[in-house]
């Protein structure tokens, strides 16, 4: 795998760092405020909101620009809304400043996709994209329980500067080790926006919404759920967390392996064996071993999906990639917020706190049926059983080439 990859990992790892960092520090954050922890909930959902909105937003503004210099200016971005965050005298700055920040998020796991795709050989992409989310997987290991500790015991204005450090670092990264990458002759908005009349692409985004849906309708509810029914202590859920984020870093390189030599069998077994592992945690979570457990088989299986939805995005948006791939990462925080909305409506109706898992069972089926139902409708566009993967690899490579 190119070096290259390193600094897209790095730039990662910072922002899923600060993405998830917030969840940790929301009561000191909400004392020095004087707020109260509801609206300083609200630093976690203008973040998640500005990904939705910057993905499409940033990668259109970035149309005309060449990648490389992109991803450096989504760092740049990325630095300043730490800085204001870190900085922040008022609450309502500190909200601009994580919009700030989050308006990177998704135009730069879109645009880092491609790039990572366009700098290794056809048969190797799905392996570069889980390359570069490692460090988005490994900040959930790492980053969060260390900038969580930083700022409970040093303040949480410090734990922003250290991630606005790390995206200095990974400007620079970038700058030195990614090759000039040009935007591709003759593709426009209107090439890119024609991906989305792809029938396979909205397929995907939406196995994406469904798919990792189904992870987060228990993870956001997971504090309650292990305190309440599996009897942790309270100080147990940062290791619990720990436990999910190894299970995405294993889930995520597995994904990525296996989705490079049969992509959807990657997503029937991942996505079969999440809504299973989901489903049965309403039980497990009643014990504490096999609560741990099943923690880490949920990050595990639903990181599994992460490389090979990306890839199949790239794959039938193949020409113009780039706003499909941005979008596709919306769409994962699209699902978080769904998720979260529906699983805190069957607690509200007196279900328990295990009852978000049975949502997230029922997510990840519908997911399910969809690869089921996209593959039928390739195996009819490609009668003699080519999918549309494999007929787009000549279009592709003169480009990689020319790149």
């Amino acid at each position: 795998m190119p070096l290259a990859l390193l600094a897209l990992a790095i730039g990662a790892f910072g922002i899923g760092t600060t993405e998830f960092v917030i969840m940790g520090l929301l009561p000191e954050v909400a004392g020095d405020f004087g707020v109260s922890i509801p609206t300083a909930g609200l630093l976690v959902t203008g973040y998640a909101l500005g990904v939705v909105i910057g993905a499409p937003l940033m990668t259109v503004l970035g149309t005309r620009i060449p990648r490389k210099r992109m991803l450096m200016l989504l760092m740049g971005l990325f630095i300043a809304g730490n800085l204001l965050s870190a900085l922040a005298p008022a609450f309502a700055i500190m909200v601009i400043g994580r919009v700030i920040a989050s308006l990177a998020h998704g135009a730069f796991f879109g645009i880092g996709s491609v790039v990572a795709a366009e700098l290794v050989a056809p048969q190797k992409k799905a392996g570069a994209i889980a390359m570069m989310f490692t460090g988005l997987t490994v900040a959930n290991v790492i980053g969060v329980p260390l900038g969580t500790l930083i700022g409970q015991h040093v303040g949480w204005r410090v734990t922003f500067a250290v991630v606005a450090g790390l995206g200095v670092i990974g400007l620079a990264g970038i700058a030195k080790l990614v090759p000039e990458l040009p935007r591709p002759e003759g593709v426009h908005l209107r090439h890119e926006l024609a991906a989305f009349k792809n029938a396979q692409v909205l397929l995907a985004m939406a196995m994406t919404v469904l798919g990792f849906g189904g992870v987060f309708a228990a993870v956001t509810y997971i504090a309650p759920m292990m305190t309440h029914v599996a009897g942790f202590a309270d100080g147990s859920v940062t290791w619990l967390l720990v436990l999910f984020g190894l299970g995405m870093v294993g889930g995520n390189l597995v994904g990525g392996r296996f989705a490079d030599r049969a992509l959807m069998p990657m997503l029937y077994i991942s996505l079969g064996a999440l809504a299973v592992v989901l489903a049965l945690f309403t039980l497990t979570a009643h014990n504490k071993i096999a609560a741990a457990v099943t923690i880490a088989l949920i990050g595990a299986l639903g990181f599994a999906t992460v490389p090979p939805l990306q890839k199949r995005v790239l794959d039938h948006a193949h020409g113009a990639p780039t706003l499909a791939s941005a979008v596709n990462i919306g769409a994962f925080n699209l699902g978080n917020a769904l998720s979260a909305w529906l699983g805190g409506l069957v607690i509200s109706a007196g279900l328990g706190y295990t009852a978000p898992n049975w949502v997230g069972a029922a997510l990840a089926a519908a997911a399910l049926v969809l690869a089921v139902l996209s593959a039928a409708l390739e195996r009819r566009e490609t009668p003699h059983g080519a999918t549309a993967a494999a007929s787009a690899a000549p279009a592709e490579r003169p480009t990689a080439v020319h790149h």
